[in-house]
């Protein structure tokens, strides 16, 4: 039995295939068809990208440039606080 490789999709791709159902009226198996992708995989990019474009930012990498700027920005501040936290001299 071989062992099936798990694929990996870019995110302008995941957005350009959620696009086709949100912004050019394909149907999830139209559209699945056409970028050949699992139908489960693509019903999740759509919902992302309908919660992203809400202005949801996700847990998971976003696809819009607007939340990838967002994330990129949520994890320099994090950065900076732990910085700045390890930085400060103890008193005792």
């Amino acid at each position: 039995m071989t062992e099936r490789q798990r694929r990996t999709f870019s995110s302008e791709f995941k957005m350009e295939a959620a696009s086709l159902v949100l912004d050019q009226e394909y149907s999830i198996p139209e559209a699945a068809l056409s970028m050949n992708v699992g139908e489960t995989a693509l019903r999740r990019w759509v919902e992302q990208l309908r919660l992203e474009r809400g202005g949801t930012t996700p847990m998971s990498k976003a696809l819009t440039p607007e939340q990838q700027k967002i994330q990129e920005l949520e994890a320099r501040i994090s950065r900076l606080k732990r910085e700045k936290s390890m930085s400060r001299p103890k008193i005792s």
